[in-house]
């Protein structure tokens, strides 16, 4: 066990915390997500001057870059203020990708459509990720094109702090955004669609929410106005959830609320905290979003640390664990805060390591989302090296939703293997049809060496993780004098596995 483990270890000690220390190591499921941000060029374009190929490049980098961390999901924020990333919809091109609000990159590709394909190539699920509500993010409007959804329905929007937002209270409105992540759902291979925390503004002093017009027009006899817009964001997020599940029922919706729901001392339901929180700050009861099942996973973020009074990492992730009905819980992690040296938590490098085996230690826990790409990629106080030495050091397949399929694929079927002068070529055919009518949708190369147990469940022997039709994979990392054993299984849309095929060993000469 290395410096890093040991050290880790011992934070957690001091900190009362019980060890198992197998569990300081890879689990072979296990959610390990990233988000990309592209508003204001957080991480990706990292300026919107680059050309085409300049800004596939970087994404590229970027994804090799998380690829090699372990990771094996990708938030990718495809609408950040009613704008898009994409080519197949309705909205205007995002100024952050070309510098002008409306203008395609040139020459042309679609953005979305490139990342989709450059993560299933890696192994790596990718979650469109929309921000609902956000229409401006600042004041300039008169830079807004004029196909700009705030230029044609002005009746739509309330302006807060200087910046423009959606109106949740009008029924208008939740259809609009509906279909704009439906575009996104019908016509990209898309494996979720995520929300983040934005949903009524965060509050500043001196500003009020002008909606009692909207409050008076279509209340429906709610009396408070905190409980109807606590309503506008539950109907929305529930159209959302039975419109994704009606076209698509395997994309997956989750949402990245603030970290806590309510205070105890606010609700004796609520967590041993004492910061903001969403309920009544933001007006959005997440907690009641996972109990109605409305989404498939809920992802809040806990950017503090152990040691953090009003807001104990601990206590938030136990608190959410009680609180997830069954439904998927990953951890929002602030990679951002490895930068903060002024907060004594968050100075100590053991805090990541720290909470990625904390969350381990909680079975109902699922796995981590990352903010943000450019934070694990400067590698801020060395967390990418950690990442890719120890915690992630192996592959993991994102944890199975069983109340959307719990039915296996196929496995695969003629499995061969060739030794060419310093590699071993695999190839396979699909598997047929499962029970449920689905074909295979990826695919898992396992190699064990000599006389090693033949043990899928190894995230060790994990060589090679894709999705796609593709049926061979070239293992150049192959050692003359060794005999290696290979099997692969088959993947489907909701990482449910198959059997592994019928083994082939290969003694390399």
């Amino acid at each position: 066990m290395n410096k890093i483990l040991l050290t880790t270890i011992l934070y957690l000690v001091i900190n009362q915390i019980s060890v198992n220390a197998q569990l300081l190591y890879s689990p072979k499921r296990e959610f390990r997500g990233v988000w990309i941000a592209t508003v204001v060029n957080i991480d990706w374009p990292s300026k919107s001057t680059l050309t085409s190929t300049q800004q596939k490049e970087e994404l590229i980098h970027i994804l090799n870059k998380h690829q090699e961390q372990g990771l094996n999901a990708v938030f990718f924020q495809v609408r950040p203020a009613a704008d898009a990333f994409y080519a197949k919809g309705t909205e205007p091109w995002s100024m952050w990708l070309t510098g002008t609000q409306g203008k395609a990159p040139e020459p042309f590709y679609d953005p979305l459509e490139f990342a989709i394909q450059e993560c299933h190539k890696r192994g790596m699920e990718l979650h469109a990720w929309f921000n609902p509500y956000r229409a401006t993010f600042d004041s300039q409007f008169s830079k807004l094109h004029k196909n700009h959804i705030t230029n044609l329905k002005p009746e739509w929007f309330i302006t807060y702090a200087g910046k423009k937002m959606f109106n949740p209270g009008l029924p208008d409105v939740r259809e609009y955004i509906t279909q704009v992540i439906m575009n996104v759902v019908k016509n990209y291979d898309v494996d979720g669609i995520h929300f983040d925390d934005y949903f009524y503004p965060y509050a500043i002093k001196g500003q009020t929410i002008d909606d009692t017009d909207a409050y008076i027009a279509y209340h429906h006899g709610i009396k408070n106005i905190a409980d109807w817009r606590r309503d506008n964001v539950d109907q929305l997020i529930k159209m959302v959830s039975d419109s994704i599940k009606h076209h698509k029922k395997y994309v997956k919706f989750g949402i990245s609320p603030f970290g806590i729901w309510k205070n105890k001392k606010q609700d004796p339901e609520g967590s041993e905290t004492n910061g903001g929180d969403s309920y009544y700050g933001l007006f959005a009861d997440s907690r009641k979003w996972v109990k109605e099942g409305w989404v498939d996973y809920i992802n809040p973020q806990i950017y503090w640390a152990f040691s953090t009074m009003a807001a104990p990492y601990n206590k938030l992730v136990d608190w959410w664990s009680n609180n997830a009905y069954g439904r998927h819980l990953y951890i929002g992690q602030g990679a951002y805060r490895l930068s903060d040296n002024k907060d004594i938590g968050w100075r100590n490098p053991t805090q990541m390591p720290s909470q990625i085996v904390y969350n381990r230690l909680n079975n109902r826990v699922q796995g981590s989302v990352y903010f943000s790409s450019k934070s694990l990629n400067t590698n801020l106080k060395g967390i990418s090296d950690t990442l890719k030495s120890n915690y992630y050091q192996y592959q993991a397949l994102p944890p199975p939703m069983l109340w959307l399929d719990s039915v296996s694929p196929s496995r695969p079927e003629n499995l061969l293997a060739v030794q060419t002068n310093k590699s071993v070529l695999l190839s396979w055919k699909l598997p047929a049809k499962a029970k449920d009518g689905e074909g295979a949708y990826g695919f898992v190369v396992y190699r064990f060496e000599d006389n090693e147990p033949l043990d899928i469940d190894k995230a060790a022997a994990i060589k090679k993780v894709f999705y796609g039709a593709i049926t061979s994979w070239e293992d150049q990392q192959v050692m003359k004098g060794k005999k290696y054993t290979y099997v692969v299984t088959a993947l489907d849309r909701l990482k449910n596995e198959s059997e592994h095929a019928i083994p082939v060993t290969v003694s390399i000469k």
